[in-house]
């Protein structure tokens, strides 16, 4: 296979090494140019797997290696963040920051399920670390660029209630669709879930409404994935209803 085998890891490291330098900058006061990172980081782990499914490059050392930097990127980095967004203004505020560092903590203990967990494949057990990464990483650029800033950061409850919830949410057992592109898939097979369907249409009509509207970019970013989590969590409950409702006599 040659050189082939080293394309995904090649681009799996530069998933960790975007997540690397995102966390400096946020320890530099930059959690939201730190953004731009995370969004780089997104996109090879998108396309690492994409090149291992297509070239046929899986390795045990691949995966673990993916697993570490989705860690970093979109465990450590969405924390960090969360956490230096916040005003050290009074006491309150001052202790609970610490709480969005949780985030880190059960970040690390989905990807280890993942690891190990044989009912994951195309589709996910709980949230997956890149959207819960991605809806704190563009709340926090949404605050740095809005009138929002002040109010959130000052706050001793909000992005601490935020990081809980992701929190919860990633660990849970919710089952959410996944978006790879199998190999010989292709987007029709990719949409043939209905859920997917409505994700996707509700991806553009967010961006089209922020657009129309004048709003930041991130917007856009953070309701297509508040979006996601919805229709998700929405499915399962009215699966779990049906089940508990029981067949009709």
């Amino acid at each position: 296979m040659g050189i082939r085998k080293h394309i995904p890891n090649t681009i799996t490291s530069m998933n960790l090494l975007c997540g690397t330098v995102g966390v400096i900058l946020t320890l530099h006061g930059a959690p939201d140019t730190a953004f731009y990172l995370m969004l780089g980081a997104c996109v090879a782990d998108f396309a690492d797997g994409l090149s291992a499914r297509l070239l046929g490059a899986y390795s045990d050392i691949g995966k673990e290696l993916d697993s570490l930097s989705d860690m970093v990127s979109f465990g450590v980095l969405p924390a960090l963040m969360l956490w230096a967004s916040m005003d050290k203004v009074g006491a309150w505020v001052g202790v609970t920051r610490w709480i969005t560092l949780i985030l880190a903590v059960c970040s690390a203990l989905r990807l280890a399920k993942f690891n190990v967990d044989e009912r994951q494949h195309s589709d996910f057990l709980g949230v997956a670390t890149p959207t819960s990464a991605l809806i704190v990483g563009s709340l926090v650029y949404l605050m740095y660029h809005s009138e929002w800033k002040d109010s959130m950061a000052q706050s001793w409850w909000a992005l601490p209630l935020v990081a809980v919830v992701l929190s919860l949410l990633v660990v849970s057992e919710i089952p959410c669709f996944g978006m790879k592109i199998q190999k010989g898939g292709g987007i029709r097979a990719l949409l043939a879930s209905r859920r997917r369907r409505l994700f996707f249409e509700g991806v553009i009509i967010c961006c089209a409404m922020t657009w129309i509207c004048g709003m930041n970019w991130s917007l856009a970013v953070l309701s297509s994935f508040t979006l996601y989590i919805i229709i998700n969590v929405t499915a399962y409950l009215a699966g779990a209803k049906t089940k508990e409702k029981g067949p009709e006599a």
